[in-house]
């Protein structure tokens, strides 16, 4: 069972681990050690997923997910296959961690009357500024 919020834990039969040839340069080993995991979850058939969580983790997962809701991450960092499967692991884990919290309601607000006039009078500011830098033979219209 992987334990992820007090509420979302997963079997360990729902999750995938495939070990496959890591990309990049790697020495004499790279053509012979399968040492990248691909950690397939069906994200969509979870039982353990409400239907909430489910749709962040979509929205938050982005091209990871295919469209029948697997969600695919692929971890080649480290050197050899147990370093790489923790990392795939750890990475399912903050991914639903982060879907699975609420997130927070933004209010809009209006900006306070000095802050609209301190926006104005930099703008007049910068452009007097560009008024000035303009060539003096030139007859203005706004002058």
């Amino acid at each position: 069972m992987i334990h992820i919020t007090d509420s979302i834990s997963l079997h360990e039969s729902e999750i995938q681990l495939d070990f496959i040839r890591a990309s990049g340069p790697g020495g004499q080993n790279i053509n012979k050690v399968s040492s990248a995991v691909q950690l397939r979850f069906d994200a969509a058939r979870s039982p353990a997923l409400t239907a909430t969580v489910r749709a962040r983790l979509k929205q938050l997962s982005g091209h990871r997910m295919t469209a029948d809701g697997i969600l695919i991450i692929k971890a080649q960092r480290y050197r050899t296959q147990d370093r790489n499967r923790e990392d795939a692991i750890e990475r399912l884990i903050a991914l639903i961690r982060k879907a699975a919290q609420i997130p927070k309601q933004r209010r809009r607000t209006k900006p306070s009357a000095a802050a609209k006039q301190k926006r104005l009078a930099a703008k007049r500011r910068r452009g007097e500024i560009k008024r000035r830098r303009r060539s003096v033979g030139i007859e203005m219209k706004d002058a």
